[in-house]
């Protein structure tokens, strides 16, 4: 039953973002195309709900140049970055554009992080397992450690939240999304 409340929740909320926050997203759109070349958006195919192949939106945040998206995972200080790109990593203002796939139900606020199609290959059962419920613009992982954490790590955490999922962890994840987004992930990464 949670699952369904929840569902409701996300597109009554991303509805309601989407329209409180349009004029952000163009101002943000005009400033990435005046610091550099390329398109607005950033897209990329990520697995979903039940292996639910889905595109997720990002504001592009790095050069236009050609990359392996599974290389590595891209740290602030990565010279590919623009100026503008910094900013918007920092704030997670990058992720907003999720809001939308919240909306159309191939995301939820809160939950795993969409991965790759490629690590389902590689970490199998314990990577399925995200797969039970709807990949988040958050989620658990993200709130304790995130890219700083090694990919085992943010499986397990992953994992947990699917065998707890409820109200009052995803608000837990929430504010502390918040505090994360407004003081910066390093003050919460657990040593």
């Amino acid at each position: 039953m949670y699952l369904v409340i929840k569902r409701f929740f996300d597109f009554f909320i991303s509805f309601a973002t989407l329209l409180f926050l349009f004029p952000l997203l163009i101002v943000v759109a005009v400033l990435i195309k005046l610091d550099s070349r390329g398109p607005i958006f950033y897209l990329q195919n990520r697995v979903g709900k039940n292996g639910h192949l889905f595109r997720v939106y990002k504001f592009r945040t790095m050069t236009n140049k050609r990359r392996d998206p599974n290389a590595k995972q891209t740290f602030l200080d990565d010279p590919d970055i623009t100026r503008m790109g910094g900013f918007l990593r920092r704030f997670k203002i990058d992720e907003l554009p999720q809001i939308w796939n919240v909306f159309v139900g191939d995301m939820s606020l809160v939950g795993p992080r969409p991965a790759l199609p490629g690590l389902y290959e590689k970490y199998g059962e314990l990577a399925n397992k995200r797969c039970s419920v709807r990949p988040g613009m958050t989620g658990w992982a993200q709130v304790n450690g995130n890219i700083y954490l090694p990919w085992e790590k943010r499986l397990r955490l992953d994992s947990e939240y699917v065998d707890r999922v409820s109200f009052p962890l995803d608000l837990r994840i929430l504010i502390k999304t918040v505090a994360i987004v407004l003081f910066g992930e390093e003050k919460y990464i657990k040593k």
